[in-house]
């Protein structure tokens, strides 16, 4: 499909439907369940990770507007969401519309380079990206370089930003004023209720992925059965 134009992002919700490793929920008809339900219901689109479940997704749902990544862990590098070249590729190839990759200042795995990446997927692929940013900067230099969105979607889980807690509010304010205003920005990353997606935009986002509050089961027993342990009356 035809990337959205910007002005039709407006107020949109993502919705980020994955799973943990191990977890029954972390099969491609779950996710491609999850992912119908939560377009059904009015998500402009959603956020998928993995080329297998991207291609479920994408059999499932042949209009979704899908942002895909590829989540693989190198012994060089911290940098996670699709690193490099291979991961780049499977994730347009699965069908993806948008690839979303770190686009921090962490050295990649190999040491490849995110100034190339972003040159390869315009020249080679045709492929627009969406840069995931912990900062100012980053997000900045990721439109510079050419991704077509941006999102805090690292902000509060990269080393130069372990002491901050998403969202990234104090960011979207002047990533909005300073982008141009043809690059989406995208809240992604801790938005935890209706209340707080809403606040989002009004922050100055232009869309907001949320994930975990809507789709993560696993996590949100984990926290709930975490809560009530500390308060259980003793028999």
């Amino acid at each position: 499909m035809t990337l959205p134009a910007a002005e039709s992002l407006s107020g949109g919700l993502i919705v980020s439907v994955q799973a943990p490793e191990g977890s029954p929920m972390r099969d491609p008809a779950v996710i491609a369940a999850m992912a119908e339900a939560s377009l059904a219901r009015g998500a402009i689109g959603v956020r998928l990770e993995s080329p297998e479940h991207i291609g479920a997704v994408r059999r499932r749902c042949p209009g979704a507007l899908i942002v895909g990544l590829w989540k693989r862990v190198h012994p060089d590098s911290s940098v996670y969401i699709t690193p490099g070249w291979q991961e780049i590729r499977a994730v347009w190839a699965a069908g993806a519309d948008v690839v979303a990759l770190d686009a921090t200042e962490r050295s990649r795995p190999g040491g490849q380079d995110l100034a190339t990446l972003i040159g390869r997927c315009r020249d080679e692929l045709g492929a627009p990206l969406m840069a995931d940013v912990d900062s100012l900067a980053s997000g900045l230099r990721a439109a510079q370089l050419g991704c077509a969105w941006v999102g805090t979607t690292l902000y509060g889980y990269t080393e130069a930003t372990a002491v901050l807690r998403p969202p990234a509010w104090d960011v979207l304010g002047p990533l909005r004023r300073q982008l141009p205003p043809a690059v989406p920005l995208i809240c992604e990353g801790g938005i935890a209720s209706p209340e707080e997606a809403a606040r989002a935009l009004t922050a100055g986002a232009d869309a907001v992925v949320v994930g975990t509050a809507i789709t993560g089961v696993d996590l949100q027993v984990s926290a709930y059965l975490g809560a009530m342990a500390s308060t259980a009356p003793s028999r």
